[in-house]
């Protein structure tokens, strides 16, 4: 085992794993949260809560962060109480938060002028992967910085994809997640035409996720859709927004035009407006457009 000191920051879906991974391997990390009943729920074994950011990363070698957005990473680090106020200069941010190529450029330069370092880690899998050690780590940064961290980032997944300069493993996750997100509303909208012309709900998705048209990823939401299991999330909606809009964005900056997944981002958004954003993905499912792609309708509740 290392002896490298830990702290673990944002304790959602993929972070909490994380965070009981380490701790079941003995890593002892320190543990931050927003809202400190996540944290405190998984102490047992754990290096201590901290109430700040600021104490969390206190004499530690290495602060991972998994965030919900952009904001709360500029929060977690730069804000008050944040990273940069305690974590020791030369001291590695392993960042496993979606954002977009340009932040993650951007907040990576930053920290090199504060005299920190910054490696991608952005992480395909689900929550359940990412604390059996079986999600795959995909790794953008300087070589060195990576093999710093060698060791902690093959014990949190099972592949560890090294993708070169910062910003091309941030791509490769929006890009993984759009391809999820667009075929989620396609799945949905297949299965709403297939209803309204007579076939019964529980057949098509079955028949759908048995199929060879289908994927692991596919058949799982198809499965959710059937038992209409939205919650927990092991997706929630909010973040698959978020994730569309930062792919529609970034490829705009390469001036590529992606039409279908700017339509799944829409469907995304109406949701979220519609107060649905804590729910899985996969409930799309049950929101009605019309042809303008104006909610007209909504079946779930929260």
């Amino acid at each position: 085992m290392t002896d490298k000191r830990v702290a673990c920051l944002g304790l959602g879906g993929m972070g909490g794993g994380i965070a009981g991974r380490l701790t079941d391997l003995g890593w002892k990390p320190v543990l931050w949260n927003r809202s400190i009943e996540k944290a405190q729920a998984i102490a047992e074994g754990s290096g201590g809560v901290a109430a700040t950011p600021a104490e969390a990363v206190t004499g530690v070698d290495v602060a991972m962060l998994s965030l919900a957005d952009e904001p709360s990473v500029e929060s977690v680090l730069f804000g008050e109480n944040g990273v940069v106020s305690t974590l020791r200069k030369g001291a590695m941010v392993v960042d496993m938060s979606t954002v977009s190529p340009e932040y993650s450029r951007q907040v990576t330069g930053r920290l090199n002028e504060l005299g920190f370092r910054r490696v991608e880690a952005n992480l395909v899998g689900n929550p359940m992967q990412a604390r059996a050690g079986e999600a795959r780590v995909l790794a953008g940064g300087a070589p060195e910085d990576i093999e710093e961290v060698r060791e902690l980032l093959t014990v949190i997944g099972r592949q560890l994809v090294e993708l070169g300069a910062i910003g091309v493993a941030a791509t490769l996750k929006l890009a993984l997640n759009a391809l999820l997100g667009s075929q989620v509303v396609a799945l949905a909208e297949v299965v709403n035409y297939g209803v309204e012309a007579g076939l019964d709900r529980d057949l098509l998705l079955r028949t759908i996720a048995e199929s060879a048209f289908s994927s692991p990823v596919m058949s799982h939401r198809a499965n959710l859709m059937r038992e209409e299991k939205y919650v927990p999330a092991g997706f929630r909606s909010v973040l698959m927004e978020k994730d569309l809009r930062l792919t529609v964005a970034d490829a705009a900056i390469q001036g590529v035009q992606l039409p279908v997944i700017a339509t799944a981002a829409r469907r995304y958004e109406r949701m979220v407006a519609a107060g649905k954003g804590e729910l899985d993905a996969a409930a799309i499912l049950d929101q009605q457009f019309d042809d303008a792609g104006d909610e007209s309708k909504t079946q779930v509740s929260a």
